[in-house]
């Protein structure tokens, strides 16, 4: 073996710090804790802080050892039994994913509604503001039951989009759109209302069998969309990387003002002594080199991790963010730890050349 793998592995570990740390602020939704009103002119911030020669060095060496690393790991794999084990044990939740998508996503609304705002804390209904916080509500608690699942998902997800034509606001909180269709396509699971009854419902002789107005439609339903289940990952990874590089670009690059007053509300300089603008370059480009690694399926499981460890910081750095606004995001996250990749990603090209890991099993993709 050309390299030595404990050094190797100190880097990436090292690497994989640094950068959780310089993102600390990225997985924050800044709308939901500036009381800055002007986004500020972006172009011109990054040309400015760019040309910096020293912000240009950090952010390039950064990017460049970054890179490097993970050169050299796809060459020595110096974890591939860890990284067998590990997807084993995550792929043996699949089971859970439904459970796991409908918490996601039915606590943030019942969340909402009882809050009173629309999806997203920053956007207020703009009629009946009771009558939305019960529709929310009452959405929230068919998805944490798994009540009418599917049809709950599909409901939310096209009040989701209605709405968004007239509340552009509402794309800071796109993960509705991935998550309500992965709920859409994948069901309840178990346990559930509706397993509960679909099995009384179908099993010979009941009364409620008889009397159930739902169960052939529901049934119909479930057989239309279960074979696109297997596309749930995808549409996961896709939706959670828009997501990031959308936040990334029009929540800080794009949007300096906004980024710079947290920075100066929070202190984050006194937290690490780094120029405010690279803070904010800083967390930009890693939501967006993040975002993007998500949606490509670059290391989609150590991806989702990182992304996990940058919304529990931020919750722990940033008192005022909103848990429940990031439940959701959570949820996608945890969901790709289980899942992988999926199809049409680069996880599964990586290393297609390479001799099998030594994990039963296991491939060198993926990981």
């Amino acid at each position: 073996m050309p390299y030595s793998v404990k050094p190797i592995a100190r880097v990436v570990v090292a690497l994989g710090v640094v950068a959780v740390v310089c993102s600390e602020a990225a997985a924050a939704h800044v709308r939901f804790v500036t009381n800055a009103e002007q986004a500020g002119e972006g172009l011109a911030f990054l040309a400015d802080a760019l040309t910096d020669p020293v912000n240009a060095l950090v952010l390039g060496g950064g990017g460049l050892a970054t890179l490097g690393a993970l050169g050299v790991y796809l060459r020595v794999r110096p974890l591939q039994r860890d990284v067998g084990v590990f997807r084993d044990v995550m792929t043996g939740y699949r089971d859970l994913l439904p459970w796991l998508l409908r918490l996601g996503f039915g606590l943030p609304l019942v969340g909402a509604g009882f809050a009173g705002y629309f999806f997203n804390p920053i956007v207020e209904p703009v009629a009946a503001p009771g009558l939305v916080r019960l529709f929310q509500i009452g959405l929230g608690f068919a998805l944490l039951f798994g009540i009418a699942t599917r049809m709950a998902a599909i409901v939310g997800l096209l009040v989701y989009l209605l709405a968004l034509v007239s509340q552009p606001l509402l794309l800071y909180s796109f993960e509705w759109v991935p998550g309500l269709v992965a709920i859409a396509l994948i069901g309840s699971g178990r346990p559930s209302a509706d397993e509960v009854l679909q099995t009384v419902a179908a099993a010979e002789g009941t009364v409620y069998g008889r009397i159930d107005p739902v169960h052939r439609a529901a049934s119909w339903l479930n057989r239309n969309a279960d074979p696109y289940e297997r596309f749930v990952p995808t549409i996961i990874r896709v939706g959670m990387g828009l997501s990031f590089v959308f936040l990334g670009l029009f929540e800080k690059l794009l949007a300096p003002e906004m980024a710079l007053s947290v920075v100066e509300q929070y202190d984050l300089t006194a937290l690490a002594p780094f120029p405010a603008e690279l803070w904010v370059l800083g967390a930009g480009f890693a939501e967006l080199g993040l975002g993007l690694a998500i949606m490509f399926g670059f290391f989609t499981r150590i991806s989702a991790i990182t992304a996990l460890s940058v919304f529990v910081l931020t919750l722990f750095g940033i008192p005022d963010d909103p848990v429940l606004a990031h439940i959701g995001l959570f949820s996608l996250a945890s969901a790709l730890l289980i899942t992988g990749a999926g199809a049409y990603a680069l996880d599964n090209r990586i290393g297609a050349d390479k001799p099998a890991m030594a994990h039963a099993g296991a491939t060198p993709a993926d990981e």
